[in-house]
């Protein structure tokens, strides 16, 4: 069965995300596991951990995904910035080891006005640095970014270049996020499109390293570098396009996670089923 889950919060204890999953009706599901937007990482009491994959595994939920923290930047110039984000960044492998989660999804950061091609080494001497530290049964997945300015990994290329820098198990694959790739000028919206870019991760990447979908709709226009998701089918890209990717062949076995706005309650319920009946349309 396809997986198809979305990003759940863990507000008011981690075995919270799953049931929030499983009232979902989710086969998998994203989470962050601490405040995103700070820099304290609370150790998770050792009774927290042992609900969670408790339930876990009576709700059938996998893989399950941690998206990093957004304060993380491992392309800055800065080099205290530089130094916590490696630290930031061993810590939630470490997390994501002790809750049984498979895999860590990380935006490689930017380059904050310096050169692209000097942060991407920058960024590529960090994640040696994270992989020196430890080794985890959890994978690393880098995920492309909008091209904003200063992103360093809004190509299939990039993302292979950083990848393939780092010695070790420690990268896992990457994250292709649709809203991204469609921002930074991957034209999705028809089947030509969408086989340019599968035959660019073929080409780069491997089909193989492509282990999750951040299956989102875009506000902004094609290659317009705004990072700004949208409900499935309500945005630039569209349902037709979205139904293209889900049934692509070398993604349909790919796990779909929804990143789509949350100002209802109704909202996570409205897209998953239009990416159900995706599923299920041949």
């Amino acid at each position: 069965m396809r997986r198809l889950g979305v990003h759940t919060s863990i507000a008011g204890g981690l075995h919270l995300s799953l049931e929030r999953a499983r009232a979902l009706r989710c086969g998998t599901m994203q989470i962050f596991s601490h405040n995103p937007r700070g820099w304290a990482v609370k150790p998770v009491p050792e009774a927290e951990i042992i609900r969670f994959k408790t339930l876990r595994a009576a709700v059938n939920i996998s893989p399950v995904f941690i998206h990093t923290s957004y304060l993380i930047n491992i392309a800055s110039a800065d080099e205290a910035l530089c130094r916590k984000s490696v630290g930031m960044l061993a810590a939630e492998m470490d997390r994501a080891d002790q809750i049984g989660a498979e895999y860590v999804v990380l935006h490689t950061g930017s380059a904050s006005g310096d050169d692209l091609r000097a942060a991407r080494n920058r960024a590529v001497t960090a994640l040696n640095e994270v992989a020196d530290i430890g080794r985890w049964r959890a994978g690393l997945l880098l995920e492309n970014t909008a091209g904003k300015r200063g992103d360093i990994s809004s190509s299939v290329q990039e993302l292979s270049g950083i990848m393939n820098g780092v010695a070790g198990p420690l990268i896992a694959g990457i994250c292709i996020d649709t809203c991204h790739a469609f921002a930074a000028g991957y034209d999705i919206r028809d089947s030509e499109g969408i086989r340019s870019l599968s035959e660019e991760i073929q080409e780069y990447a491997g089909a193989d390293k492509v282990k999750l979908i951040h299956l989102n709709d875009s506000r902004g226009d094609l290659g317009s570098h705004t990072d700004r998701h949208e409900h499935i089918g309500l945005g630039k890209i569209g349902s037709k396009a979205l139904h293209r990717i889900v049934r692509c062949r070398m993604f349909r076995d790919v796990p779909l996670i929804l990143e789509t706005p949350k100002k209802k309650e109704s909202d996570d319920p409205a897209n998953l089923r239009k990416v159900r009946m995706m599923i299920m349309k041949r």
